[in-house]
């Protein structure tokens, strides 16, 4: 009985000091980290270096003695697993853009961008586009009334998101005509764009991101996986004819449209297949009329030509 009474006073203590470390994480100012470096044992250099972290980190700032700060911060165990724990030590003070830092949202929107070219470059930073997907989160964390709050949340979830699409493009399913079938990408952050900042171009676009889990992943000459994705697209240059990329959707769909007219014919649908061709010229030629100086408008001239002059747009049927 002693030594069950003993062990009942132990977690309870232990579930007491991690209610109040959660009280204290949640309480205080927090941070993110705008660079690598060193936590320390100490506020010195010179003392036991604890761990590394990497950039947009989560911290939050427990107290500060001089040009340290003592925090309870996020860092990486394994950087490919985008594993994490979190931990408690001193960092440098010009490491860390705080809530009350001025222009902190600048300053991490500014270095997300510069992670974000270098993990553009052939040989850039390992882990860059990590970096800047947090570094952008942080931005929304950290300073959600700024104006580049709306901006920050997308630029993460689309990081995320090819990411994600890269790798469900490299599965057994991938080439399914069945999008159900299919590896999904997910949502989550996509969603919260929309829901956070809803009537926007943010969340326009991300919901443009979404038609990619309702595509087939190889058409296999069959009609029905371009005919559904079609009226995805043009459903969606309909309720968002503002977005920035409603001219993408346009093309999409009058491209799928252009394909059916000689799918169709394979299918022995003519009618089908004439309906497809003005369907596709038609939608074409309202994204020339409506975003003339766009690539998009270009292409769509393009393909207004080859459906005129019955050049087949899919397929490898070459004269």
């Amino acid at each position: 009985m002693f030594r069950k009474n003993c062990a009942v006073r132990s977690w309870s203590i232990v579930l007491l000091l991690l209610a109040a470390a959660s009280y204290a994480f949640a309480a205080a100012e927090h941070g993110s980290t705008i660079r690598e470096g060193e936590i320390y044992i100490s506020p010195d250099t010179t003392s036991q270096k604890l761990t590394t972290f990497t950039r947009g980190r989560d911290v939050a700032i427990l107290e500060r003695a001089g040009k340290f700060i003592h925090v309870l911060a996020t860092v990486d165990v394994n950087p490919d697993l985008e594993s994490s724990r979190d931990i408690s030590g001193w960092i440098l003070s010009r490491n860390i853009i705080a809530q009350t830092t001025p222009d902190g949202d600048k300053l991490l929107f500014g270095e997300a961008i510069d992670s974000e070219s270098e993990a553009s470059r052939r040989h850039g930073r390992k882990g860059a586009a990590g970096d800047a997907r947090r570094l952008y989160y942080r931005i929304y964390d950290l300073f959600p009334t700024s104006p580049l709050a709306g901006e920050a949340l997308y630029r993460a979830a689309d990081i995320q998101w090819q990411l994600d699409k890269e790798d469900a493009s490299t599965r057994p399913s991938a080439k399914s005509d069945d999008p159900n079938l299919r590896a999904q990408i997910n949502e989550e952050a996509m969603r919260l764009v929309m829901k956070k900042f809803p009537h926007t171009k943010w969340s326009e676009m991300a919901a443009f991101h979404l038609i990619d889990n309702k595509i087939c992943g190889d058409w296999i000459g069959q009609s029905k996986c371009p005919s559904k994705e079609a009226e995805l697209y043009e459903k969606y240059a309909q309720e968002y004819p503002n977005s920035p990329d409603a001219p993408e959707a346009l093309y999409d769909a009058a491209y799928r449209y252009a394909a059916l007219v000689d799918i169709y014919r394979t299918e022995s649908k003519s009618d089908k297949s004439g309906e497809a061709g003005k369907r596709a010229i038609g939608l074409a030629q309202r994204l020339v009329t409506q975003s003339p100086t766009t690539d998009w408008a270009m292409r769509a001239m393009r393909l207004i030509y080859m459906v005129q002059n019955s050049i087949p747009v899919f397929g490898s049927n070459y004269e």
